[in-house]
C-alpha cells in the first residue's frame, strides 16, 4: 500500500513538473516577442554559451572520432571493407553521434552552469531585487540565456564533428596510410541532403532543451545552498533525458519526411 502511494505520489510530482515547464516555454515566447529586447545580453550569453565550450567540444569531438575509428576499423578489415571507414564514420556523426554526444557535453556544462548562476540569484534575492526596480528579470536573464543555446548549439555541434571527422581522418592516415583529401572526399560523397538537413534542425531543439531546463531549475531554485547545487544537478539530469526523447522524435520524423 505504501509502495503504490510512494508511486502514486512520484508521478504526480512529475505531472506537476511537466505542467510547470509547459507553462514556463509559454511565458518564454510570450517574453521573447514584446519589446524591448536585451541584445547586449544576448551576445554575452552566446560568448559566454559559444566560445567558452569551444575548447570541451573539441577535445570531445576529437577523442570521438579517434576512438570510433579504431574501433571500427578492425571489423571491417575482417570483411575487406576498410574503404568504406570514410562513408561510414562521416554519416554516422553528422546524423546522429556528432550532434547527441555534443549536446549531452554541453547539458553538462552549459544547463549545469545556468541553473547555479540563476540559482544563486534566486537564493541571494537578486532576482527580487530585479523585480523590485522595474527589471523584468525572466526577459533579461531567462529569455537571452535560453535564445543563446538555441543559436550557439547548432554552430558547436557542427565544429565537433568537424573536429571529429578530423580525429577520424588523423587515424586513418596513421593506421591506413589514406590522405586527408581522399578522405574528406569520400566523406562528402557519402553525405547527402537527408543527412544533413534532420541533424542541423534537430540542434535547434537540443539547444532550446538544454538552456530552458537550465534556466527553468534556477528560476524556481529552492531556498539555500543545497537548492543551488539541488537545481544544477537536476539541470543535467532532466536536460540529458529530455534531450534523448527529443532525438527519438526527430528520428523518427526525419525517417518519415527525409527517406525518399
Amino acid at each position: 500500500m505504501a509502495s503504490s502511494l510512494n508511486i502514486a505520489d512520484k508521478t504526480h510530482n512529475v505531472l506537476v513538473e511537466i505542467g510547470d515547464m509547459t507553462l514556463f516555454v509559454k511565458r518564454y515566447f510570450k517574453s521573447f516577442f514584446t519589446i524591448p529586447f536585451e541584445w547586449r545580453e544576448l551576445l554575452r550569453q552566446c560568448y559566454v554559451v559559444g566560445n567558452k565550450s569551444l575548447l570541451l567540444v573539441a577535445v570531445t569531438g576529437f577523442i570521438l572520432g579517434l576512438v570510433f575509428t579504431l574501433q571500427s576499423r578492425p571489423t571491417l578489415a575482417q570483411f575487406g571493407a576498410v574503404s568504406w571507414m570514410p562513408s561510414m564514420v562521416g554519416i554516422s556523426i553528422v546524423r546522429e553521434i556528432g550532434p547527441v554526444i555534443t549536446a549531452l557535453v554541453c547539458a553538462g556544462k552549459i544547463a549545469s552552469g545556468m541553473g547555479a548562476e540563476i540559482g544563486s540569484m534566486r537564493v541571494t534575492e537578486q532576482i527580487d531585487a530585479m523585480e523590485v526596480s522595474g527589471t523584468n528579470p525572466f526577459k533579461y536573464l531567462v529569455v537571452t540565456r535560453i535564445t543563446a543555446t538555441t543559436l550557439m548549439l547548432p554552430l558547436l555541434i557542427i565544429f565537433g564533428d568537424a573536429v571529429a571527422l578530423f580525429g577520424s581522418a588523423l587515424v586513418e592516415y596513421l593506421k591506413g596510410g589514406v590522405s586527408f583529401v581522399l578522405y574528406f572526399n569520400k566523406v562528402f560523397d557519402a553525405i547527402t541532403f537527408n543527412d544533413v538537413v534532420p541533424a542541423t534542425i534537430k540542434s535547434f531543439f537540443f539547444g532550446f532543451v538544454i538552456g530552458l531546463v537550465g534556466c527553468y531549475k534556477g528560476y524556481y531554485c529552492e531556498k539555500g545552498t543545497a537548492g543551488v547545487g539541488k537545481a544544477s544537478n537536476s539541470a543535467v539530469v532532466y536536460a540529458s533525458m529530455i534531450l534523448f526523447v527529443v532525438d527519438f522524435i526527430a528520428v523518427f520524423i526525419s525517417d518519415i519526411f527525409f527517406e525518399i
